[in-house]
């Protein structure tokens, strides 16, 4: 009788203890974020300095992936932003940020974790979102923009960045 209830004692422990990693791992899926829309106030007045799409890394992954426009841009006070557009959307996942990544074309994690800046987390999986870069940044020698989640440590979607002319 002893062993049953250890049995069904350390069973329960297991039970809660897996729901509450279970539930946790799929929140952002059942409970995503709203659309972000974030607009740049007179986007005219900006410079364009690049753009970029956001692709698939690796397109026989089916759960990571991305789509839509990002821009970088230089405001008429000197700031800079990255801009992802209205139409970006990346698969739902936990811990995702945005990362300004050397490599021009990452497409394996070790790509990006060579040489990398954390810009923020993801706001939303999808809509419009405005990030500042600080002005100490060195934007000629980041080549890409991508979302990153930081708790797997796995490459969602990179965005090649071309520069504007």
């Amino acid at each position: 009788m002893r062993r049953l209830l250890i049995g069904f004692f350390v069973g329960g422990l297991f039970g809660v203890a897996g729901g509450f990693a279970l539930g946790i791992f799929f929140f952002p899926y059942i409970f995503p974020p709203p659309r972000a829309d974030q607009q740049v106030a007179d986007r005219a007045a900006h410079a364009v300095l690049a753009t970029g799409r956001f692709v698939h890394a690796d397109p026989t992954d089916i759960v990571h992936w991305g789509r839509g426009g990002v821009s970088l841009l230089k405001a008429p006070d000197g700031g800079r932003l990255i801009v992802l557009e209205q139409d970006f959307e990346v698969g739902p996942g936990p811990d995702f940020r945005v990362y300004l990544v050397r490599h021009p074309a990452p497409r394996a994690k070790d790509d990006v974790r060579t040489a990398f800046l954390d810009v923020g987390g993801l706001m939303s999986f999808a809509g419009s979102q405005i990030y500042r870069i600080a002005e100490d940044v060195d934007l000629q020698a980041y080549g890409s923009v991508v979302i990153w989640c930081r708790a797997f440590g796995q490459l969602i979607s990179p965005a090649t960045l071309a520069k504007a002319s």
